[in-house]
């Protein structure tokens, strides 16, 4: 399934797509619109979601929320494709020599289709396109071969930053949280449809100029390595988000910083696309 929030006559509420429709699951979810409440429930609910048969809504009639916006945790790993390292390496930085995670605060989720605001404090705007997974059984000290049983579902992601701010401290956080720059969507596809989420086309683009190309199986830690780690240290919760490294052809390397006016798209294969207009800080 594809299970997305959407907005239709002012009222938000949860829905799976299917093609060029989303139809609405109100019927089993309630009037709601908890995206994380129904994550911890996802496996009992399952078969009545996948038989609920309506009403539904052309795509083009409904906006497209972000998946999900009340997680514990928005968590990402930074330089996690072999190709990035080798670029940032050529710039004078080194190459973490362990897995290298920082907090996106979950203040600055947006839509798919949100502004993204460049601040006024500074120019250096960045995007990083990012495969995301969402977490779906509250866990600990899970082995790497059981690692992919308690994801719930992949994303698609960009990480925007904000580079100056992003070095002012070795946490990151400042610079990687500010409002309107966690844009994910368009839908969180459920795990059973990805049958190979470390062997995907990922692809970003600026006013449909390409930046960014790569395949995620030039990820340096997978996905399994990823949750192993992070559950050695702490509990994941069900809607918490997982952001697994962007590949080469960042801003930072040649300074082409995002600009107010300018589409950024990011788009990874069978999980859709996410588009947010660069707008500057009133």
């Amino acid at each position: 399934m594809k299970l997305a929030r959407f907005t239709e006559n002012g009222t938000t509420r949860i829905g799976k797509v299917e093609g060029s429709q989303i139809v609405d699951l109100s019927e089993v979810t309630g009037s709601g619109d908890s995206m994380r409440a129904l994550l911890e429930r996802l496996p009992e609910l399952r078969p009545a979601l996948e038989a609920c048969g309506g009403p539904a809504f052309a795509l083009a009639d409904v906006r497209l929320e972000a998946p999900i916006v009340d997680p514990q945790k928005f968590l990402a790993l930074g330089m996690n494709y072999q190709a990035h390292a080798d670029e940032a390496a050529a710039a004078g930085i080194k190459t973490p020599t362990n897995q290298l995670w920082f907090n996106k605060q979950v203040s600055c989720i947006a839509g798919p289709s949100d502004d993204v605001v460049r601040y006024n404090v500074s120019d250096q705007l960045d995007y990083e396109a990012e495969l995301a997974y969402v977490i779906g059984t509250r866990c600990r000290d899970v082995k790497a071969a059981d690692a992919h049983s308690v994801i719930a579902g992949y994303l698609v992601c960009n990480d925007v930053s904000v580079r100056d701010w992003q070095h002012r401290t070795p946490t990151y956080t400042l610079g990687k949280s500010f409002d309107t720059h966690g844009p994910i969507g368009p839908w969180i596809t459920t795990a059973d449809e990805v049958a190979n989420p470390e062997d995907l086309e990922i692809k970003l683009t600026v006013d449909g100029v390409v930046r960014q190309h790569a395949r995620t199986n030039d990820l340096i830690y997978g996905i399994a390595a990823q949750i192993e780690y992070l559950t050695t240290v702490m509990t994941l919760y069900p809607g918490d988000v997982i952001a697994t490294g962007t590949p080469s052809g960042v801003a930072a390397v040649d300074q082409n910083w995002l600009k107010p006016g300018q589409i950024c798209r990011v788009e990874i294969e069978g999980l859709g696309a996410i588009e947010n207009r660069i707008v500057q800080q009133a």
